[in-house]
């Protein structure tokens, strides 16, 4: 029977999943991409769909998984090892879809065989990748994107679709009503392209209090520009650093925030944390970089702004936005029930 017939009579299908072997499905605290990957697989097999991911070995998921051999891709011995591993796995379990979340070089054998594949890109899109991947597997592959910006190079092309990431709509638990002297919040990873320091400066000119969320990455640069840029205004009463936080503590912090401040310094791909800041009913002020105006609908769910002083300013709009609103625009763009439709109708389309 057709791939496509399976899926439109709701009958099983086989779909294998690869993601980059570093981090498990789910991770405990970073890691945007297997958050989406948990996601899909869980949303796949509670519709009656067989799952076979290739992961990390301590990925903890409700299909059958396939550990890789290396938990590294840096070197060429690690992707060798891992990409032979895909491929015989593959063979073996006959997928109707192969879906990979990680380096396309792991599918390098696939590309040549007639399967379905879809390749989706969180991260900048590499057009050497591209053109090698459509060279080698033609019109069997397609490609998706969690981003109108991030794929706008290939805009209009018929195998390129846009598939925005998601959140569980049942994790989080909004709040529709603040106090008025709630705190500002930042979260994500601590380094200067995520705009800390920004958010320091726009809370200060605004006279709100920020907590600050996330971990500082191991290498030297980031702690340096923590200690230059970020600590020396850490007073635990105005502005707060609390460190890497847990579903539970990230839910905490953004139903009870005024907002999330994102003042990105770089044309981030998506950025997870709106999502889940909209799932709580929190509105989102960012700068108008990358996906950013994409999720944010300007005086909706939030604002996009373009300086310091810009944000400063947004934030004493808040009273004029409805968090109901914020969750209701989470709800029909971002959730996960919305990011499995979409994946799903990619599979119809290219079987």
């Amino acid at each position: 029977m057709h791939c496509c017939r399976r899926w439109a009579n709701d009958l099983t299908v086989t779909i294998a999943i690869t993601v980059d072997p570093e981090i498990p499905v789910p991770p405990l605290y970073y890691g945007g991409i297997e958050r989406v990957v948990d996601l899909l697989v869980h949303g796949l097999v509670d519709r009656g769909h067989k799952v076979v991911l290739f992961a990390h070995p301590e990925s903890s998921v409700p299909c059958h998984l396939e550990p890789y051999p290396s938990t590294k891709s840096r070197g060429s011995g690690d992707l060798f090892r891992n990409a032979l591993h895909v491929s015989r796995r593959i063979l073996d379990c006959k997928p109707d879809v192969v879906h990979s979340f990680g380096r396309l070089a792991y599918l390098t054998p696939m590309l040549l065989r007639a399967v379905p594949k879809v390749m989706t890109y969180q991260r900048i899109i590499t057009p050497r990748s591209v053109q090698l991947g459509e060279a080698l597997a033609g019109k069997s592959l397609h490609f998706t994107a969690c981003s109108q910006d991030l794929m706008k190079a290939y805009a209009g092309k018929s195998n390129w679709h846009v598939v925005y990431n998601a959140v569980s709509a049942s994790a989080y638990v909004p709040s529709f009503t603040v106090p008025a002297d709630a705190p500002l919040a930042f979260l994500g990873r601590v380094e200067e392209i995520k705009g800390p320091h920004l958010a320091i400066q726009a809370a200060r000119q605004s006279g709100r209090r920020l907590i600050i969320a996330g971990n500082v990455p191991e290498e030297a640069k980031h702690k340096e520009f923590f200690n230059a840029f970020v600590r020396p205004y850490v007073d635990g009463k105005n502005i707060e650093y609390v460190g890497p936080v847990n579903d539970a503590q990230k839910n905490q912090l953004l139903a009870g925030a005024a907002a999330l401040l994102m003042p990105i310094l770089w044309d981030e791909p998506f950025g997870i944390v709106m999502a889940e800041a909209l799932a709580c009913g929190t509105p989102v002020i960012g700068f108008g970089r990358g996906a950013v105006p994409e999720i944010v609908r300007e005086g909706v769910n939030g604002f996009v702004c373009d300086s310091v002083e810009s944000m400063a300013a947004a934030i004493g709009r808040l009273g004029e936005l409805d968090r109901r609103v914020s969750r209701r625009v989470f709800e029909t763009k971002f959730s996960d029930t919305v990011m499995l439709d979409s994946y799903c109708s990619v599979y119809n389309q290219i079987c």
